[in-house]
């Protein structure tokens, strides 16, 4: 079992399904404890903190609207409270809401599309990283997708938007943190399989077709993510900041 991020603490956002139970259960088994961030998925969020603690590793659930400043004060409150600190943040947390074309759109649907992959990382990052910079560590793993490079699908500019601003948000925060030891990366899924995103928002016709496309062939899995977020919060990593690492099986080779 790897150890590279023995005595560390973790929080996941959006960890009770998909990316964020598969990076929540690495991060364990690299020897981290973990803290469980749910928001409608308590079922989801409990078998992980099992899993976890079936690692040996210490964990917890905690519920929250990350797209809600006063909630997200309060989540990470009562995770320094369970766990004294948070050493490893990964702003999973995230989704397409509801497909709509641009004239279509509302302004509410718009503002919830941001709100929910954009402001929610935001508010996460400045809400644990004054103790990061206070003990002059800490790893940042922010969450953005292949959609912020070629504007998303049928009805998702809005989400390609904020995936976009995600990119930029991490470059931003990691200029704003290194001065601290404070490092913040990114990572950019393609198409990947076995989680609840594409069966809510994409046909099955469709999800095959775009399989198809993709120069390995196949879609990616959740573990697969998950190890290179693990990479990025760990040791191995410690040189690397401001960058964003794309994972979508050749996806957008030129």
């Amino acid at each position: 079992m790897e150890t590279d991020l023995g005595g560390s603490v973790a929080l996941v956002t959006g960890a009770s399904g998909g990316i964020g139970y598969a990076t929540a259960l690495e991060l364990a088994r690299r020897g981290a404890d973990v803290a469980v961030h749910y928001l409608s998925n308590e079922k989801g969020a409990k078998e992980a903190a099992g899993a976890i603690a079936g690692l040996g590793r210490a964990s917890g659930v905690f519920r929250a609207d990350v797209s809600v400043h006063g909630e997200v004060r309060a989540l990470v409150e009562a995770v320094i409270a369970r766990f004294s600190r948070v050493d490893v943040l990964v702003n999973n947390a995230g989704d397409l809401v509801e497909r709509r074309p641009l004239l279509e759109m509302s302004e509410a649907l718009w503002r919830r599309v941001i709100d929910v992959n954009l402001s929610s990382t935001f508010f996460v990052t400045q809400a644990v990283a004054p103790g990061m910079v206070e003990r002059k560590r800490g790893t940042i793993v922010n969450m953005s997708s292949v959609a912020a490079h070629h504007g998303g699908g049928p009805g998702a500019f809005a989400y390609a938007a904020a995936k976009g601003g995600v990119i930029s948000l991490t470059k931003g925060m990691a200029k704003d943190l290194a001065p601290h030891g404070v490092r913040v990366n990114c990572v950019s899924p393609g198409l990947i399989g076995e989680t609840g995103f594409h069966p809510r928002h994409t046909s099955p016709e469709v999800f095959a077709a775009a399989e198809k496309s993709v120069p390995l062939g196949r879609a990616g899995t959740p573990e697969e993510v998950a190890r290179v977020i693990a990479f990025l919060a760990g040791p191995e990593s410690a040189y690397l900041t401001g960058e964003t690492i794309e994972i979508n099986g050749g996806m957008l080779m030129r």
